[in-house]
């Protein structure tokens, strides 16, 4: 008989990819509360408000942030190639978008 383990890993940092829609999820900055933790239809909604935005693309990855005011940051890879990170407020609404500079430049 096989026996199933279920591994449940938890803290702070914690990516878990999105099944079916290959996002990353990761804990960012604390929310309001004080929390990292959000729920799938908060970063299926931001998501949603990052691709409207740059109409179209690819979400590579959803977290909390607190940059310019943001409450959410998504990094986006737009149709074109290029890649942006969407920052939006607590109502999805667009605060800034810039180039992804991860890449040291």
């Amino acid at each position: 008989m096989r026996k199933r383990v279920l591994v449940i890993a938890t803290g702070i940092g914690l990516a878990a990819a999105v099944v079916g829609g290959g996002v990353a999820i990761a804990g960012g900055e604390p929310g309001e509360d004080g929390s990292n933790s959000y729920t799938q239809k908060q970063a299926d909604d931001a998501t949603e408000a990052a691709l409207e935005a740059t109409g179209g693309g690819h979400a590579n990855s959803v977290e909390r942030d607190s940059e310019d005011g943001a409450t959410w940051e998504v990094e986006v890879t737009k149709p074109d190639g290029s890649t942006v990170d969407v920052r939006l407020d607590e109502h999805y609404g667009v605060v800034v978008i810039e180039g992804d500079h991860e890449d040291g430049g």
